[in-house]
């Protein structure tokens, strides 16, 4: 346990938890801003439930993703103390960047990206895991949120409307559908513990284990430090979604697109549905943030049209952050390790 405590192991844990801070800020949008967006729940009461939700899916379904982000993507061997640091660090600061301007972020892309960058340098990754797993279920799962929500808004909703069954005021504030909003949104909490807290316990729980030096039937002891390294990370989703969540809320709960409360639900289901089955069938870290955005597109484009839904300045500014993020992320990882690795570090 005293190697546990050393200082060189502290560093890594404490750029965790900045991490998981920055994490939950981008992560409250696509669990709450359906509820939020409809107007079902106070803002002050999100970040309790959010970080609760995070803290039980991480735990309960989160191992898969955490072997993947800790063992799949590079030669685990990497993941010293130093290294580790460098990938958090390069991670934290592209969705530090993100969350000040308001934009929800894929912190799995960023850090995927931020892991894979040493393996590149040092030419030890599973470009297998890399290019025909991981990557594909980037676009595969947000184009099959959008389609998902499209038919259903454009060949089921609509036409029920049409037809007579129009919600009633009575029926719209009735406490049930309110309470169903927000058990699905601690529903898609729960599914971002299931995946993005892997972003960060993953390569704490690899490194932990290389610096204790564990013996070959150590599997007990992998359960233990990742259940240890999730508790530290988990909670600290909530914090992050105090600090910078009510900005992104505001951004994707207010002005991407007005929905209704029906529509917040299937919003939700879908999202964390295809989020949790990519984390337990496949442990593929993705982003719920992607997800959730492309459900929402999907009943803006059936009520508005692409072409008025696309010009939205908000949904081009997704886009772009999207892109520039996980791209900050690599490059940085990958420059302060070839620092370190000039310099004797790693």
């Amino acid at each position: 346990m005293d190697t546990l405590v050393s200082s060189h192991l502290i560093i890594p844990f404490l750029i965790a938890m900045f991490l998981a801070i920055n994490m939950g800020g981008s992560g409250t949008a696509p669990s709450f801003s359906v509820a939020f967006g409809s107007n079902v729940i106070k803002k002050n009461a999100i970040p309790g439930l959010f970080g609760l939700m995070v803290f039980l899916g991480a735990i309960i379904a989160g191992k898969a993703t955490a072997k993947t982000v800790g063992n799949g993507i590079i030669n685990p061997e990497l993941l010293n103390y130093a290294q580790v640091s460098i990938i958090l660090f390069a991670v934290s600061i592209s969705l530090l960047i993100a969350n000040i301007f308001g934009i929800p972020q894929s912190t799995s892309q960023a850090t995927v990206l931020a892991v894979a960058a040493p393996g590149f340098y040092f030419k030890e990754f599973s470009s297998h895991t890399l290019f025909a797993e991981i990557i594909p279920t980037w676009f595969i799962l947000p184009i099959s949120a959008f389609v998902i929500c499209l038919l259903i808004a454009k060949y089921i909703y609509k036409p029920l409307r049409r037809r007579g069954y129009t919600i009633s005021s009575k029926i719209n504030d009735h406490y049930m559908l309110k309470g169903a909003i927000i058990i699905m949104s601690m529903y898609v909490a729960f599914s971002i513990g299931a995946n993005n807290v892997a972003n960060a316990s993953g390569p704490l729980t690899t490194m932990t284990m290389n610096e204790l030096n564990p013996q070959p039937h150590g599997g007990r002891s992998l359960v233990l430090l990742m259940i240890m390294a999730t508790m530290v990370v988990a909670p600290s989703f909530g914090i992050g979604s105090s600090i910078f969540g009510n900005k992104i809320l505001k951004n994707t709960g207010k002005e991407l697109f007005l929905f209704g409360r029906i529509e917040a639900v299937i919003i939700a289901f879908i999202s964390a549905s295809l989020l949790l089955l990519a984390s337990v069938v496949k442990g593929v870290p993705t982003s719920l943030v992607q997800l959730n955005v492309g459900a929402i597109l999907g009943f803006g484009v059936a009520k508005m049209g692409y072409k008025h839904i696309f010009r939205k300045t908000q949904v081009r500014r997704f886009f772009l952050m999207w892109l520039i993020a996980p791209l900050i992320a690599f490059g940085l990882s990958w420059y302060l390790t070839y620092l370190a690795d000039i310099y004797g570090y790693i």
